[in-house]
């Protein structure tokens, strides 16, 4: 077999196939074995079809079509292989010579990776905010812990802000109540925001027994985004009750036994969530300046799959999860159609670009993933999935879907090998140490960088 590469840009390559007959062999015994499989000839018993009589009643042409179709996938593989091409997607062939006892020629065009060129990143500066955990910030911790161990005291007498009131909710579009329309007995605090748009203007001042009408936007249901009647009525008035700010609430909200040793706590959690930030920012910042450094050349067809794939994700997952047409989440969003295309093809590029960079860094740097490294990734997924490790797990083996984790645990290694070399300050100057969150920040920030994941490329490649 002779093959050759034609480069018709930089991501996308027409091989040159030609194939001696002789080699289509083991393909054409095959063909005849799986004709003589599915046909009847008088006078001879099923499978013993001599070829020349297989050849006569069903031509020649039908085994050299069956013959080809098995013989392909070897010889294009082949050609891959030689010219040490890493293809994406499915080629587009074409047979543009078939002799009998002669010749095979095909053509096959074929999206590729392009060839990166990795410069030096050890220059890359990047700028993050400062961990700075104010008193202000401890204090509205606890008290955040202290609306947790609120208690709450029936009162006769009418309702007001921060009161918590048990109602019954009936909503109506067009003058028909919904199925889904009903819901009685819902403990709802006044303030809160946590129900419909215009509740607390109608429940506020209504004791129990009380009801009132008002006009709201449904956020869910069967009737998302419309306009209804709402009639609300009170069953219950509650009043809530803080606990004291004190030892004795340390010791119940707490394992610390003084109110002192919990707001340092407090302190504490917030120091560490303000750093796993700064290390996140850090992570998506560096990343950013290291898609700047290289020309990445992005292929057409990969490009509409991705983005095809994102919108999906999006319209046909997500918003019916949540009842919206895309119409009304653009509405929500205050977006345009067009400002949502743009913004999706944007993102797209840009996963599909992290995803190719990141990828040559692991190649460069010879990054390996170990079963160690393999598992806490795993282990995270499982826990952002909702899953048990032991449920995601066997969904990973069950969609073959192991090389894809492997692949996000060594790019977020490649990000982290570009992280380390950069000089990454915060606001007040002075140089933040990533080193202990490193590796599973790059992980993480790497994974949803290409997420929802250069996922198109994923798929073309498996």
């Amino acid at each position: 077999m002779k093959s050759a590469v034609e480069t018709l840009n930089p991501t996308r390559v027409r091989l040159t196939v030609e194939v001696p007959f002789e080699e289509l062999k083991d393909s054409l015994d095959a063909a005849y074995k799986k004709i003589n499989q599915q046909v009847t000839v008088k006078g001879f018993r099923k499978g013993k079809v001599p070829a020349r009589i297989i050849d006569q009643r069903f031509g020649r042409g039908v085994v050299l079509e069956e013959a080809v179709n098995d013989a392909l996938p070897k010889f294009y593989t082949d050609a891959v292989n030689n010219a040490e091409l890493n293809p994406l997607g499915q080629p587009e062939v074409d047979i543009t010579e078939l002799k009998d006892g002669e010749t095979l020629n095909f053509t096959a065009e074929v999206e590729v990776r392009p060839k990166l060129e990795i410069p030096d990143y050890s220059g890359i500066e990047v700028e993050v905010d400062a961990v700075e955990v104010t008193d202000e910030d401890v204090e509205k911790a606890v008290q955040q812990l202290r609306e947790r161990f609120a208690s709450t005291t029936p009162v006769e007498r009418a309702a007001q802000d921060g009161d918590v009131v048990t109602i019954d909710l009936e909503a109506k579009v067009d003058g028909k109540v919904l199925e889904d329309g009903i819901a009685n007995g819902v403990s709802y605090t006044i303030g809160s925001g946590e129900l419909l748009d215009g509740i607390d203007d109608a429940v506020k001042g209504l004791e129990a027994g009380g009801e009132a009408t008002f006009t709201s936007e449904l956020k869910g249901g069967s009737a998302a985004g419309k306009e209804a009647e709402i009639t609300v009525k009170v069953s219950q008035v509650a009043e809530r009750e803080l606990p004291e700010l004190d030892d004795e609430f340390a010791q119940l909200a707490s394992e610390f036994d003084t109110l002192e040793e919990l707001k340092a706590d407090s302190r504490k959690r917030l120091e560490n969530m303000k750093r796993y930030d700064q290390a996140t920012q850090a992570q998506e910042r560096v990343l950013e300046k290291l898609l700047e450094l290289v020309e990445v050349p992005v292929p057409e067809k990969l490009l509409e799959d991705e983005i095809r794939t994102r919108k999906h994700n999006l319209e046909e997952h997500q918003l019916a999860q949540m009842g919206l047409t895309l119409d009304k989440y653009l509405e929500l969003q205050g977006k345009t159609a067009e400002e949502y295309e743009n913004e999706t093809r944007e993102a797209a590029v840009k996963g599909i670009k992290t995803q190719f960079v990141l990828d040559e860094l692991v190649a460069k740097e010879k990054l390996n993933v170990n079963q160690e490294e393999l598992t806490e990734h795993l282990m995270r997924r499982a826990a952002s999935s909702g899953m048990s490790p032991d449920q995601f797990a066997q969904a990973v083996v069950q969609n073959n879907q192991v090389p894809l984790l492997v692949g996000e645990v060594a790019r977020g290694k490649a990000l982290a090998v570009v992280v380390e070399a950069a000089t990454v300050k915060d606001t007040n100057g002075e140089i933040v140490d990533l080193e202990d969150e490193e590796d599973n920040e790059a992980a993480d920030t790497a994974e949803a960088s290409a997420d929802d994941k250069g996922e198109g490329e994923e798929k073309a490649e498996a």
